[in-house]
């Protein structure tokens, strides 16, 4: 089910966060700091959206990408916020101009609402697992409530003596990111069908297990190889295992399991990945051993 799904998304989406700030952990300190300037004053974005703690925190999503994502966010941080002497004679901080511009344009939500839309809709296989009903989001405020390291404003007001970081979020969306936070999804009417899709009762069966079977077993010349990356941080690993193991309905599929690569392995190493699973197919690399 989408719960089910989500509640492990959200686990690794907390193991990428940690393995980030293992690498920057001065950005523990940038981040609360940011947070908590969001949660008491969030500007207004060129957009004409406003860019809240919320919002900010869904950079994460880019956290499971190329090896380079860490740096590129980590820079990000750098140039968030800029002094200036306040009329106390105190420096004060406040969001750089290119920042700003820069978040307004990262996130392209408005201009492209069907992911907005229909995201949670691929885990709706059939009526058993619909609706989706805000299903990441409705997760995220369970375990929030038990797991106070995933509550970002209880841990942006932590001091530098506690050093739980405050947690991006992962490939997620949310019924929050129509009530102004996303100038465009906040019109009545997108905000109205989003709802409305995320109640949708009735999905279709996207997969049908005994055909999968069936396509890839004996006798059949179809043949299938994946690779699952186990610090995947869009795709769970447990899911993955559970359709491929033995008694599954992808049992047949030999599987190359690694944590080499990121989600992203195609795009980074692409002939790389791609030789290895063909070598799989065809038979003359002997993976899984």
């Amino acid at each position: 089910s989408c719960d089910d799904i989500y509640t492990l998304l959200w686990e690794a989406v907390k193991e990428r966060n940690l393995r980030y700030y293992d690498k920057y952990p001065g950005d523990i300190e940038t981040v609360k700091k940011i947070v908590r300037l969001l949660l008491s004053d969030p500007p207004a974005l060129p957009s004409g959206g406003s860019l809240t703690a919320r919002r900010f925190l869904q950079l994460g999503v880019s956290l499971g990408g190329s090896p380079a994502s860490f740096a590129s966010l980590h820079s990000l941080l750098t140039t968030a916020l800029v002094e200036y002497g306040g009329c106390d004679g105190e420096n004060q901080e406040e969001f750089s101009r290119a920042f700003l511009k820069f978040m307004d344009s990262v996130q392209p939500f408005d201009n492209h609402p069907l992911y907005f839309l229909l995201h949670e809709s691929i885990y709706c296989d059939g009526p058993k697992s619909s609706p989706a009903n805000w299903s990441a989001h409705r997760m995220f405020e369970k375990i929030s409530s038990i797991q106070p390291e995933y509550d970002f404003e209880f841990t942006s007001q932590t001091n530098s003596s506690d050093h739980r970081p405050t947690l991006f979020f992962g490939e997620m969306i949310f019924p929050w990111m129509a009530d102004g936070d996303y100038a465009e999804l906040s019109g009545f009417g997108m905000k109205a069908l989003a709802h409305a899709i995320a109640k949708k009762d009735d999905w279709g069966q996207l997969y049908d297990a005994e055909k999968m079977r069936v396509a890839l077993g004996d006798g059949w010349k179809s043949k299938a190889t994946a690779a699952i990356y186990f610090d995947d941080m869009y795709v769970s690993f447990d899911a993955c295992m559970k359709v491929t193991k033995r008694g599954g309905p992808m049992e047949k599929c030999k599987v190359w399991i690694t944590n080499e690569y990121q989600h992203s392995g195609l795009r980074d190493d692409g002939e790389q990945v791609f030789d290895k699973l063909l070598g799989m197919a065809k038979g003359s690399i002997q993976t899984p051993s």
